[in-house]
């Protein structure tokens, strides 16, 4: 009997894990906002993402290896913040420097950034409030910079809430219907980018509701759903991601 050499080691064969579809969640990577030596992001997204069967992800915006990023994510949540800074969509300030105040550009840069990684790769994408806007900046759009600065007669739109009219069908939101949302910004998409189109809209005619046609999925809203997770429209736009973000598993 030939007796094994003990100085020879049986050759491993190393083979990458396999991710099956079949009950696995979704991955869902969540922006983050810097706040001193802090990262800082609501409860409210990631229990949204959590309830709806989605796995969420807290990414930090000073992440440098932003295409792996883009690979491992299914799909991409952009939450609220504060205000984007003119530059980016060609402008300079306009209205009271008083009525301003920037999300911090590291930030932005990041988002601007996996934004353009995500939507290559046709990943689910969600923006809310400041999220939408910077959908819409990146896609070559534009905001108003101040509502009450730039429209005459418009609502207020800092507190409180208002209606939206939906302006049309999409498959989780009947066409023609109105509901009641939450409302804490100030500025709002203007010029809205080549390729968007608008689903809900203000009684004072702001954009409210933004999607890309011919896309997985990709819906920007300018009202907070993950906070009204009560409300059937607001559940529903959840619900709608989650359920694209699955068709992305690896």
């Amino acid at each position: 009997m030939r007796k094994r050499n003990p100085y020879i080691q049986k050759r491993r064969v190393h083979r990458k894990p396999v991710r099956k579809n079949f009950g696995v969640k979704p991955i869902i990577g969540i922006t983050s906002d810097i706040d001193g030596d802090l990262f800082k992001l609501r409860q409210d997204y990631v229990s949204a993402v959590e309830k709806c069967g989605g796995l969420p992800l807290i990414l930090p915006p000073t992440a440098d290896n932003i295409p792996q990023i883009a690979d491992l994510i299914d799909g991409l949540l952009l939450p609220g913040g504060n205000d984007l800074l003119p530059e980016y969509y060609g402008e300079e300030i306009s209205v009271p420097l008083e009525t301003l105040k920037f999300v911090k550009k590291e930030r932005s840069d990041f988002e601007l950034a996996l934004f353009k990684e995500v939507i290559k790769r046709n990943k689910s994408i969600l923006g809310i409030c400041y999220g939408m806007q910077l959908i819409n900046v990146a896609l070559g759009g534009t905001l108003y910079q101040d509502i009450g600065a730039q429209i005459k007669g418009a609502s207020d739109h800092k507190t409180g809430r208002h209606a939206v009219q939906i302006s049309r069908s999409l498959s989780f939101i009947p066409q023609s219907s109105a509901d009641t949302v939450n409302s804490t910004h100030h500025q709002a998409v203007k010029a809205l980018a080549d390729g968007l189109e608008a689903f809900a809209l203000s009684d004072d005619g702001i954009v409210e509701g933004i999607y890309k046609k011919d896309y997985n999925f990709l819906i920007g809203v300018q009202w907070h759903p993950e906070r009204i997770f009560y409300d059937k429209l607001s559940l529903g736009i959840f619900e709608a991601f989650i359920k694209g973000a699955e068709g992305n598993g690896k």
